[in-house]
């Protein structure tokens, strides 16, 4: 009988392994497995292309996601400056919400209340709202203590003499101290929900009064009062 080379065995990957006959040598001729790394699997070369591609998309709406928008703030001849603008989180809901809080009796007796606007001027009120949209709650969760809440805290961000906040107090308790632990726990449970956000720009206050600019709140201007 002839001696034949044993025909090559298919490989676990999928891929024939090579077999060289050495005919120069008597006997039955070894196998000779190509040293050469085998092709990547299709499966495994697409999954990786998916992987990477992937990974590129997430990080490229990432950036777009914390990229400032830049706007132009003047043209002079060929020169032109350029202005960062902070993306906005205030919200047509959170103007809403302090709208209905402004129809509430209680806040409306109080802001007449406080004729000379030594705690609730416009750019006081501006910041409420911006508080609403830093807190993170839903529209019809917020009630009217946290519209004196926040207004306090715009107070104390803002205001140097610290005296005419003590108002709200006198405002909402009367002599009866017993409520103000509770009222410094709201707030202290507010100011946490905001991550402790509360600086608020004269420029972010300025565009919060253009979403609406007839509103009656923002005639409250310390500059016009006689």
């Amino acid at each position: 009988m002839s001696s034949r080379p044993p025909s090559p065995q298919p490989s676990t990957s999928g891929y024939p392994l090579e077999v060289i006959v050495n005919e120069e040598s008597p006997g039955p001729s070894a196998r000779w497995v190509d040293p050469r790394p085998l092709p990547e699997s299709s499966g495994l070369k697409r999954k990786r292309e998916w992987s990477e591609s992937l990974q590129e998309e997430t990080e490229e709406e990432t950036a777009a996601k914390a990229e400032d928008s830049w706007a132009v703030e003047w043209l002079c001849g060929l020169r032109m400056k350029l202005k960062k603008q902070r993306a906005s989180t205030v919200l047509p809901e959170h103007h809403e919400v302090f709208n209905t809080l402004l129809e509430d009796p209680v806040v409306k007796r109080f802001l007449a209340w406080d004729r000379d606007l030594l705690v609730s001027d416009k750019y006081l009120l501006s910041m409420v709202i911006a508080y609403f949209s830093r807190a993170g709650l839903f529209s019809w969760q917020y009630r009217r203590i946290h519209f004196f809440i926040a207004l306090y805290l715009a107070n104390d961000m803002e205001e140097d003499n610290q005296a005419p906040k003590q108002a709200i107090f006198s405002f909402l308790y009367g002599k009866n101290r017993a409520e103000r632990p509770l009222f410094h726990k709201l707030r202290l449970q507010f100011v946490r929900s905001m991550d402790w956000r509360m600086r608020v720009t004269r420029e972010e206050c300025e565009e919060i009064q253009a979403f609406d600019p007839d509103l009656w709140v923002w005639g409250r201007d310390r500059a016009l009062l006689p």
